[in-house]
């Protein structure tokens, strides 16, 4: 099989480009012809703000580039994770003329939400799912602050919906759990197209090392509101002179960790760390807290507690209920709450002997659904799923149509 996998990189990486790389590279060690086109965001001048809108709806270079890519390679399959917005949905249609088949992850919500996370003002918001045109976005310049962005992104979701780009040349989507995808169908994707494949980690410890003896809880994450991090410093109020807290990341919300560093007793604010440190740290913690207000996709770093034998404690809402099992892998806690946080580690540490079984039915979640093995076969099912609806879809407009 020949696949041509595309990515448009963000100016500051997270969760989608970690998968890209890892789905691109174990796809290659199982044997599959991988072709990558990349663009990134960085290639963004301030001087031709303009183009960079209309590129956005409609970016015939773009689709060009990619045309001429599947000819040349003779790809079989096009799977695409991020294309806003430097590539602009009309690539799909353009490969598909080639005969492609057409595969999107969403490992967001942009295709209901212009700022692809559900979440406004410090809360979730589903003013635009289901509506054409998302005016609330562009009323409450959702996208950046900024109107102009958010009527931009609009205009994009706008302009494809009403041309049916998203149902005509897209062959299958794939969403990253069942929440997702049922939020996705309500936002108006068809359903019979919408499949579920969780992320995957790869290079896990092969064993989960002994329980640790200086216990400790370990937040990982961005430093922002819909993280939940003032939820999680109000929760440590109460056990910071019980449970320690270490807390690795940064972000606009760096300034008041900081400043909780200082005034709470046991918290400690480590910064950004590399992933053996991170890994590292999660071996020695009693627990990792989750507490994300946003309705998350499928964090990375829950998969790497797991494969840590890490318990989680997490917000109990959106995704989260379908990956962590309460009472099995971790605990969960009503959003935002900081006394229910408390209280959801306080039992977890309460009770060492349901710890221990969770630490082991952590990893053994990783083991059973979360490996780079089990991840390629699901991938390769649903690329064979989509070259055979594509196959069936007959013979889409050539090239003259998109340039």
């Amino acid at each position: 099989m020949n696949v041509l996998v595309v990515h448009n990189f963000y100016q500051q990486g997270g969760g989608e480009d970690a998968v890209f790389r890892a789905e691109t590279g174990a796809l290659r060690e199982h044997g599959v012809n991988v072709v990558t086109h990349t663009v990134h965001n960085d290639s963004i001048g301030e001087g031709n703000r303009l183009g960079t809108a209309l590129g956005t709806v409609w970016n015939a270079r773009a689709a060009r580039t990619l045309a001429d890519l599947v000819e040349r390679h003779g790809s079989e399959v096009v799977h695409f994770h991020n294309t806003f917005p430097l590539i602009s949905p009309a690539a799909y249609r353009a490969v598909r003329a080639r005969g492609a088949a057409v595969v999107q992850t969403l490992h967001n919500y942009r295709l209901l939400c212009a700022n692809g996370t559900l979440f406004r003002d410090g809360h979730v918001c589903e003013a635009c799912v289901g509506r054409t045109p998302p005016w609330p976005a562009v009323r409450h310049a959702c996208y950046r602050g900024s109107r102009a962005g958010s009527g931009v992104v609009a205009a994009m979701l706008t302009t494809h919906r009403l041309l049916r780009t998203y149902e005509r040349h897209v062959d299958l989507y794939v969403a990253l759990t069942e929440f997702a995808r049922g939020k996705l169908i309500e936002g108006g994707l068809p359903g019979d197209k919408l499949v579920v494949k969780p992320n995957f980690l790869t290079g896990a410890a092969e064993d989960v090392g002994p329980e640790p003896t200086e216990p400790y809880a370990l937040f990982v994450g961005r430093l922002s509101p819909e993280k939940g991090t003032g939820t999680l410093l109000r929760a440590w109020r109460k056990l910071g002179a019980w449970l320690p807290l270490r807390v690795v990341g940064d972000g606009p919300l760096g300034p008041q960790v900081e400043a909780a560093a200082r005034d709470l007793p046991g918290v400690e604010w480590l910064g950004r760390q590399p992933p053996a440190r991170v890994a590292e740290l999660m071996r020695g913690a009693k627990v990792l807290v989750f507490p994300s207000e946003w309705y998350e996709g499928f964090p990375m770093t829950l998969l790497e507690a797991f494969a840590a034998g890490l318990p989680v404690v997490a917000s109990g809402h959106g995704s989260m209920p379908g990956i962590v099992e309460h009472g099995v892998t971790g605990r969960l806690f009503r959003p935002g709450d900081p006394d229910d946080l408390a209280a959801q580690v306080r039992w977890m540490l309460d009770h060492p002997g349901e710890h221990a079984r969770m630490r082991a039915a952590a990893r053994q979640a990783y083991e059973t659904r979360y490996t780079a093995g089990r991840n390629v076969e699901e991938l390769l099912g649903i690329y064979r799923q989509a070259a055979t609806r594509r196959g069936q879809a007959g013979v889409l407009p050539t090239r003259g149509s998109f340039s």
